[in-house]
């Protein structure tokens, strides 16, 4: 659609709208509508946020002999895990059962994304926090889809239904979100990348899925964990670099160029792993 001209780039933005602030919140209240809080639950917050810790400290130590900007991107881009726009529809078809364990790990994700990132990554590079524990808690109380996962999570808890026909109602808004995140994600697309940029870019992807595999056959052959919890946690450790990091990136100072760049490219080798891992482990 956008080659042909009916639909461009900026049209996406609108589209992001949608997803974030209707659909995928459809999809979290369906999600955890009927869930038991259970310890495996928890579990996958815990991971969310050990995740992003763990593949920034990698990367920090990759880059050590860089600049603090490309060592910054360097964080970003190996840390932080797209499940909402990419993760989530690729398993909504497929796992169905899977979703409250990849909605669980993104609310870990997501308070690392909105800030948590930026706090252990001025650190590590020694530059002064602009980032405190009070802006990380504003800018995740202003993300539609972090408030919804912390209403239906507290309700949960204490075993608070949501009336059956408000879930039917939204079951449909709901099922659009999987085809909506996916159009966007193509919207955005884009193969163009400074020559000059080629080496780095290519380091950076190395080291993110590197890092991505070793932790899925971790989990896959090494922690004993229930089918299902295994299966996404795995589907997780492969997931492309999420739009956050995107941002963060050209706010530390890379061309749009070469992280929109890596961004797509991260998109493309994810696509390819996570059918990957559903073709082995179905």
């Amino acid at each position: 659609m956008k080659r042909i001209g009916l639909l461009s780039k900026a049209d996406g933005g609108t589209l992001s709208k949608i997803i974030v602030n209707i659909t995928l919140p459809a999809v979290v209240i369906v999600s955890l509508a009927k869930i038991s809080v259970t310890g495996a639950l928890f579990f996958l917050l815990v991971m969310g946020i050990s995740f992003n810790v763990l593949t920034i400290i990698a990367g920090s130590v990759i880059s050590k002999k860089r600049s603090n900007v490309e060592r910054k991107y360097q964080m970003y881009s190996m840390s932080g895990y797209n499940i909402g726009n990419f993760g989530l529809p690729f398993v909504q078809g497929f796992f169905p059962l899977a979703i409250p364990f990849l909605l669980m790990f993104d609310i870990g994700n997501s308070v690392m994304l909105t800030g948590g990132s930026t706090l252990l990554i001025d650190k590590l590079v020694g530059e002064n926090e602009e980032t405190s524990v009070k802006k990380i808690a504003l800018s995740l109380l202003k993300s539609t889809p972090f408030t919804v996962y912390m209403i239906m999570l507290l309700l949960r808890i204490g075993n608070v239904g949501v009336p059956s026909e408000v879930l039917s109602i939204l079951q449909i808004v709901a099922n659009a979100n999987g085809f909506l995140s996916m159009f966007m994600i193509g919207l955005y697309f884009e193969i163009r990348l400074p020559k000059k940029a080629l080496y780095l870019v290519g380091e950076v992807l190395v080291s993110r899925y590197l890092v991505g595999i070793g932790l899925a056959l971790i989990f896959a052959f090494l922690v004993p964990l229930e089918p299902l919890l295994r299966t996404s946690l795995v589907l997780i450790c492969v997931a492309p670099m999420p739009t956050f990091s995107v941002i963060n990136c050209v706010k530390a100072g890379m061309d749009e160029e070469t992280v929109g760049f890596t961004s797509s490219a991260s998109i493309l080798i994810s696509l390819l792993l996570m059918t990957l891992v559903m073709l082995l482990m179905t």
